[in-house]
């Protein structure tokens, strides 16, 4: 089944649904989260977990609206009820799981340092700083508020007594801007989304660390229905070439 034959299947098998008054859930997204979840140059939602999930909902049976959430307001967006999952590279954290139920994992991620690139006499570009100058006192490091990055950088660095500023941004695109023009010295996010955004900028990545962050989908405690069919959906979606297409389209050689 080719790729043109799948999208005109989800869209029949859509218009079915509409037809037959099937449920309907609201996935909030990170607009800025590529390779996972943004909001592409039409306006319209796109990313990995984003074509996961209207696969799953076209094979459970089910319609979905995506909605922009603000990342630091998304978890309280869901348990007000104004959205009904999330789907966005959120990693499943055990404070996390105090507030939210999550899906079975389906992704593996570390944490990557970013840093602009200068250029010498030869033409060449190298790094400004490497992974250990990067994270040294006085350093300005830049991150998305409410991630797993924020926190990394408070439990093991400010933490350990290490006197970098931590600068908060609504998204890490906000954070390449401000490394771009020298206002942080370095970025920390998801690796794949490191590698995802900083394409045809004077950035590199000079390091990872090492957090074995893994990934699910978020639903309101108690919403077992929901829950069982998006396990259900990674489930069968995992066990076709689907997935694996995907993977390729958005994630392998980020």
């Amino acid at each position: 089944m080719n790729r043109w034959t799948v999208m005109v299947s989800v869209l029949v098998l859509g218009i079915s649904l509409l037809a037959a008054g099937a449920p309907r859930y609201v996935d909030g997204i990170d607009a800025a989260f590529p390779p996972f979840s943004y909001i592409d140059k039409r306006g319209e939602a796109a990313g990995f977990d984003v074509d996961v999930v209207r696969w799953i909902a076209a094979e459970m049976g089910f319609e979905v609206g995506i909605v922009p959430v603000d990342w630091d307001a998304i978890i309280p967006t869901l348990l007000s009820g104004n959205i009904d999952l999330i789907a966005s590279g959120m990693t499943i954290t055990e404070a996390r799981k105090e507030r939210v139920a999550f899906t079975d994992p389906y992704w593996s991620v570390n944490l990557a340092v970013v840093v602009r690139e200068e250029t010498g006499d030869d033409g060449e570009r190298s790094p400004q700083l490497n992974v250990v100058t990067a994270i040294q006192p006085g350093r300005r490091i830049g991150v998305q508020r409410g991630t797993t990055a924020q926190d990394w950088i408070e439990e093991n660095v400010i933490g350990a007594g290490i006197s970098v500023k931590l600068v908060l941004y609504d998204n890490f695109l906000l954070s390449l801007e401000d490394l771009a023009i020298g206002r942080i010295d370095a970025s920390v996010m998801d690796e794949p989304t490191a590698r995802s955004s900083i394409a045809g900028r004077a950035m590199t990545v000079v390091g990872t660390i090492e957090t074995g962050e893994i990934y699910g989908y978020a639903v309101r405690q108690g919403d077992t229905e929901l829950l069982q069919l998006l396990n259900e959906g990674l489930r069968r979606i995992r066990s076709t070439p689907i997935w694996d297409g995907l993977i390729e389209k958005w994630l392998v050689g980020q």
